[in-house]
């Protein structure tokens, strides 16, 4: 059962600066290892789903970083390495990936699935927001950004599973919402149980939206 998640943002960029929002993002997982959970695991979205086994690391040279995370040779993708960043000394016995386009109910079921493997989970949830926020965004602004943004941290700060597991893929994909499949993850590992959620931190520095939030 799904006992405690954290959801933070998967950018390389919270390695070196974003100061407040990477502290946030360390209070949310403080909390994680607070509920004294039988397994914690990394969730976020890549090519594919797949699952690292807790000593796998990942490195950010590929992104002009010299920053490397994990015990053994590197080969998370992006989410899962920014994760294991910022989990710093202690690992988590597992990362799971999920496929950035995959459908709201392969999500679901994941979740579902993760939720199962131990009587108390935890889930470390890398997933940002719209990245079409301004007009210095990676993606084109869009004025529906803002809205479906808002639809996010709404859904984070308040525990609503129901709100996240309604993200419309097509939709998200306009938008650059990378870290929709992650939320539905999430969404599926939580059902329909009730959680106290809080949204630590929101900004968009980049027109980029991050998220530090805690469900509990």
């Amino acid at each position: 059962m799904l006992v405690a998640a954290a959801v933070c943002p998967p950018t390389p960029l919270i390695t070196l600066q974003l100061d407040d929002l990477r502290t946030a993002c360390r209070a949310a997982i403080a909390a994680l290892h607070d509920a004294r959970p039988d397994a914690l695991v990394v969730v976020g979205g890549a090519q594919a789903a797949t699952a690292y086994g807790g000593r796998a690391a990942g490195t950010l040279r590929p992104w002009g970083m010299d920053v490397t995370a994990g015990r053994e040779g590197p080969v998370l993708p992006l989410s899962l390495t920014v994760g294991r960043w910022l989990l710093g000394d202690r690992a988590p016995d597992g990362f799971q990936s999920v496929a950035l386009d995959a459908p709201i109910e392969e999500c679901l079921q994941l979740g579902e699935k993760l939720g199962k493997i131990a009587p108390k989970v935890a889930l470390l949830v890398m997933a940002d927001g719209s990245a079409c926020l301004s007009a210095r965004a990676p993606g084109k602004y869009d004025e529906a950004a803002r809205p479906y943004n808002r639809l996010i941290a709404d859904a984070i700060a308040q525990a609503d599973p129901g709100a996240l597991a309604a993200l419309d893929p097509a939709h998200a994909d306009r938008l650059w919402v990378s870290g929709r499949a992650a939320l539905q993850v999430l969404a599926g590992a939580a059902g329909t149980r009730r959680y106290e959620g809080r949204l630590l931190m929101e900004t968009a520095p980049y027109g980029v939206g991050y998220f530090a939030g805690l469900w509990t």
